[in-house]
């Protein structure tokens, strides 16, 4: 379960952030839908350009690359079909890059060949359904399918599959290139003061209508928790921010919880005690599939992980040995933390 973000506009009456600066006019503020969720899209343009109608035109681009949810999507031909060799798409392209160094920079955590099994445990494009009866010989065959390392790139836009039955699952990392995309735009467009958020992943640049950093919100990680429920506040520097979580969307069968993360090495849904991972990074795809990594990983290799690169910061929500919530952060990620 994504980041739920609530934009506060009242920031002068949040504590540690008072330097307010001269206030931004000629803002513009809209909604939409896209990738089975909605965006928001905020920012100041002298000239009042109201750029909904291309940034939906980009999006449905996006989609038409990356959703496993529509049939003639590239992703779906790519999957459906059991030739070998494939010709790339553009944005397809660009999130494979990023998948496959992440892939390897998380040693396999990040894994987006996982689609069959995710399929399987009820959280993908088939039909929703609960499994009630593990076949364990099903999750070892499909096992052998998954695997990166399976796909080869020998030059951009070309791909092999070595196993015709691999199949790709970006939606870890599609809503923040969405973000990133969208993003992009505005920056070519002379917009130097911009939110965007896609399903709760956000990336910003320059200050808010207020003349103050961009703020968002950290949920608590429980079930039952409101859109205002918050575990911590944070300002966005000129940086993208994305959370992943078992909290929300799992189902439950004779007592046992299966959430919708799926450990790429074992073929079963991840059960470790860290409840959410939000990682701060410079674009909102990277930060967006570190923290699936970070729940596959648990913890404490998330936290090691993210603390490895200079780039990334992180936020972790977990459960002590007594049932109790725990967090802990990198040291960069004081910066940026309100209630701290």
């Amino acid at each position: 379960m994504r980041i739920i973000v609530v934009f506060l506009l009242f920031c002068l009456l949040v504590n540690g952030c008072k330097e307010a600066t001269t206030s931004l006019t000629s803002d513009l503020a809209f909604t939409g839908e896209t990738m089975g969720t909605t965006y928001m899209v905020k920012y100041h343009d002298a000239g009042k350009r109201s750029h909904k109608k291309a940034i939906d035109s980009i999006l449905v681009a996006v989609n038409q690359d990356l959703s496993t949810y529509i049939p003639d999507s590239y992703i779906s031909v790519f999957n459906k079909e059991k030739k070998t060799t494939y010709k790339g798409a553009p944005h397809f392209d660009k999130v494979f890059i990023k998948a496959k160094e992440i892939y390897q920079k998380t040693d396999g955590a990040f894994d987006p060949t996982v689609m069959p099994l995710v399929n399987y445990w009820g959280f993908g494009y088939t039909p929703k359904k609960a499994v009630t009866d593990i076949d364990a010989a099903k999750v070892t065959e499909m096992m052998t399918s998954v695997g990166f390392n399976k796909i080869i790139s020998p030059n951009i836009s070309t791909y092999t599959k070595q196993n015709a039955n691999t199949q790709l699952d970006f939606s870890a990392i599609a809503k923040g290139y969405g973000v990133d995309v969208v993003a992009d735009f505005l920056e070519q467009k002379g917009i130097e003061n911009y939110l965007v958020e896609i399903g709760g992943e956000v990336r910003t640049k320059g200050k808010n209508p207020r003349g103050n950093w961009w703020l968002t919100g950290i949920n608590t990680p429980v079930s039952d928790a409101s859109v205002k429920d918050f575990q911590a506040k944070v300002s966005l520097q000129n940086k993208a921010l994305a959370t992943s979580g078992n909290y929300r969307n799992y189902y439950e069968v004779n007592g046992k919880k299966y959430a919708h993360t799926i450990n790429p090495k074992t073929g079963y849904p991840e059960a470790n005690t860290l409840l959410s991972a939000s990682v701060f990074a410079n674009d909102c795809m990277t930060a967006d599939a570190y923290a699936t990594a970070c729940m596959v990983m648990g913890m404490d290799k998330a936290y090691a992980l993210i603390n490895r690169y200079s780039e990334l910061e992180g936020y972790f929500i977990y459960s002590d040995e007594n049932g109790d919530m725990q967090t802990k952060y990198t040291k960069g990620m004081a910066q940026f933390l309100l209630n701290n």
